[in-house]
């Protein structure tokens, strides 16, 4: 969609959609992110985990710059996408977050129609040039939402009169009809009932087909169900980083294994 000026060559991992070095994330006095380094791989769910104010939804918001918007929030280090620094003076913020769209924890679909919800993205951006490819992206969205079948005939509805479970789909629709490359998600699934959960859950699944899914989520189950990594965080610093299996298996900092097996937390 544009260019992202081109980072030094040295903290390039070419085998990873998004790779952060050294990252420090403070607000005011506050030390929120400590030295962070990870390497995020695409079509793979990847789960960030561990206690309340631990840090791990700050480090999510650095991944598409979310943080700018806090007044006293200040990063210092490296975050590359496709090798290219998000943080470079010359990226626009609003053209990021198309690239890499965000679901937060409790759905907050705008007051419009079904359908304006997910057109408002890619109008604003110019992706289309007349009603009928509008028409195309919308169905599409909200076919990869899992919501398509439910919504075809309630198109001209206000989101806000869904369901929660709904809603939730819809701002997932929402997200992906910019065609981002990464999908945030903040505890998309904490507002919701074990039903609408299992559908998040199974969608989010079927959504690392085509993206790189990153996932916070305070249910260490709904980490080992979704996820193909997970990291764990604890009092801003990033603790351990594996395989999901091995993280809830064959942890390797005792620390993780306490917050595993409910010892700290």
């Amino acid at each position: 969609m544009y260019d992202l000026p081109h980072a030094r060559s040295d903290v390039i991992n070419s085998d990873c959609k998004i790779s952060a070095r050294n990252v420090q994330l403070y607000y005011g006095d506050n030390h929120a992110i400590k030295d962070v380094t990870a390497n995020i791989a695409d079509k793979t769910v990847t789960a960030f985990i561990g206690p309340s104010g631990c840090g791990k939804s700050t480090f999510l918001r650095c991944i598409n710059r979310m943080n700018d918007t806090i007044d006293n929030a200040r990063m210092e280090g490296t975050i590359l996408l496709d090798g290219e620094d998000i943080y470079d003076s010359k990226v626009d913020p609003v053209q990021l977050r198309a690239r890499v769209g965000m679901v937060f924890q409790k759905p907050n679909p705008f007051p419009k129609s079904i359908y304006d919800n997910v057109a408002y993205g890619p109008k604003i951006h110019g992706m289309v040039r007349n009603r009928s490819e509008l028409d195309e992206l919308v169905e599409r969205a909200l076919r990869r939402g899992a919501i398509w079948d439910e919504l075809k005939d309630r198109l001209d509805e206000p989101g806000t009169g869904l369901s929660g479970g709904q809603q939730q789909r819809l701002c997932i629709a929402r997200a992906i009809a910019t065609e981002p490359e990464v999908l945030l998600m903040d505890e998309p699934c904490s507002a919701l009932d074990p039903i609408a959960t299992a559908q998040i859950e199974e969608l989010i699944d079927e959504l690392r087909q085509n993206y790189s899914v990153v996932i916070v989520t305070h249910s260490m189950q709904q980490a080992a169900r979704v996820s193909q990594k997970t990291a764990f965080f604890h009092l801003g610093n990033l603790v351990e980083y594996a395989d999901t299996g091995q993280i809830f298996t064959n942890p390797q900092d005792p620390r993780t294994e306490s917050y595993i097996t409910g010892r700290i937390g």
